[in-house]
């Protein structure tokens, strides 16, 4: 019960004095509540923009290359090339030559045994008496009735009768040479010679075979085109290669090269451009270029698979970037780079020279631009992101006979007795 001592003029002054402190306390508590509940959405609200803001890996392209090799696939070829056929029919009387023989030109390779050429040209060669003999006949006669006719004994009409008939035998004394001649001609075919210095390679014929006469197809094995033999001159071998078209304009005789074989990745051969087409390929857009290459010590083989490497100069100033980095849209090729202020500038790019792995960028970027690895397609311009921080290094392990052994726990007392 209240202090009857105290009267109610004394007790107002208090009571208020404890309202208005507990008041201010409870205005403090709704102040510090309403401020947490601010600050911890606040906090919500930057870790949601945060999280929906990408986090994008960049690095900066690298300095281009001043030169930079293209391979090109090629075949190996020797500088002459052909099928020796058979010009005369027979059988294969002896053979001279065999597959891998190395030969001279005019050296015998084969010889056709041929009876019924012989033959013919035996026909032809009494043909060719008779009309000699028809012949001298006639111009005798010619001569005499020529004589009577300026003593004016005959009559004129004969006498022409008499020289055009002599005109004649000539003419067919004239072809029966010619018929004999090509006869003797096609005899000759009967030895089957080498055309030029080089190696037999291939041989399609035995001894004792029949030998049809064939007309030369342009086929690569002497089996299919029916040849005897197939030879390859030797000396420095040829290759030929399609340079694509952004290369070509750089392509001119006398531009060397390395040449490099599959079965010999260390050893590499130098190549010289002997001649170029002039004119691309319409269907490929590719230039066709001739290479020589020496091969003193005959490593190199006719119709071997090779690789060419050509060095050319690349474009000043130009830089490089990873495959990763490139974005392919309807304005183009783009790479995507980070600002300053943090956001996506998309910049269309002109490459150039083609790495495998990397690309060479001529026009578009700064050496100081941070480009992203590999961009999203939902990468928009303008868009902000984040840069991802790079992963601390982890510590070495030390080596086990360096690490601190562990304490063992203590043994067990021994039982007293």
């Amino acid at each position: 019960m209240p202090d009857p001592t105290l009267s109610p003029t004394r007790r107002g002054p208090r009571a208020r004095t404890v309202l208005i402190a507990v008041a201010v306390v409870a205005a403090l508590l709704v102040a510090q509540g309403l401020l947490t509940r601010r600050h911890a959405f606040a906090a919500l609200q930057a870790r949601s923009e945060n999280a929906a803001m990408p986090t994008v890996s960049t690095m900066k392209p690298g300095a281009g290359k001043g030169q930079g090799q293209l391979l090109l696939p090629g075949s190996l070829e020797a500088p002459n090339e052909a099928n020796l056929y058979a010009r005369s029919q027979g059988y294969l009387k002896r053979l001279h030559a065999d597959i891998g023989q190395h030969v001279k030109k005019g050296q015998l390779l084969a010889e056709i045994d041929t009876p019924e050429l012989d033959e013919q040209l035996r026909q032809a060669q009494a043909d060719l008496a008779t009309s000699r003999a028809n012949e001298e006949l006639a111009r005798a006669t010619a001569d005499r009735w020529q004589a009577l006719l300026e003593q004016k004994l005959v009559a004129r009409q004969a006498a022409e009768e008499k020289s055009a008939d002599a005109r004649a035998k000539r003419a067919a004394f004239d072809a029966q040479s010619a018929n004999v001649a090509r006869l003797a001609q096609m005899q000759g075919f009967r030895r089957i010679v080498a055309p030029f210095d080089g190696t037999i390679t291939a041989r399609t014929v035995d001894v004792g075979q029949l030998v049809t006469a064939a007309g030369g197809t342009p086929t690569s094995t002497a089996a299919a085109a029916g040849a005897l033999f197939r030879i390859a001159s030797t000396g420095p071998l040829r290759i030929f290669v399609s340079v694509p078209q952004a290369h070509a304009a750089q392509l001119k005789a006398g531009v060397t090269a390395q040449l490099q074989l599959p079965e010999r990745p260390d050893a590499s051969y130098p190549a010289r451009v002997v001649r170029t087409a002039g004119a691309l390929d319409p269907v490929t857009r590719a230039l066709r270029v001739e290479l020589s290459v020496e091969d003193p010590h005959g490593e190199l083989l006719p119709g071997a698979f090779a690789q060419v490497g050509f060095a050319f100069d690349g474009a000043p100033g130009a830089m490089r970037l990873p495959v990763s980095t490139l974005m392919f849209r309807g304005q183009g090729t783009l790479v995507a780079v980070v600002t300053a202020d943090n956001k996506v500038s998309l910049r269309p790019v002109k490459l150039g020279r083609d790495f495998g792995t990397e690309f060479e960028v001529v026009a578009g970027l700064a050496p100081g631009d941070e480009v992203i690895l590999n961009p999203p397609d939902s990468l928009l311009e303008g868009q902000p992101v984040q840069r991802a921080q790079p992963a601390a290094p982890r510590p070495p392990t030390p080596p086990a006979a360096t690490r601190p052994a562990q304490a063992s726990a203590p043994a067990a007392p021994a039982a007293r007795p």
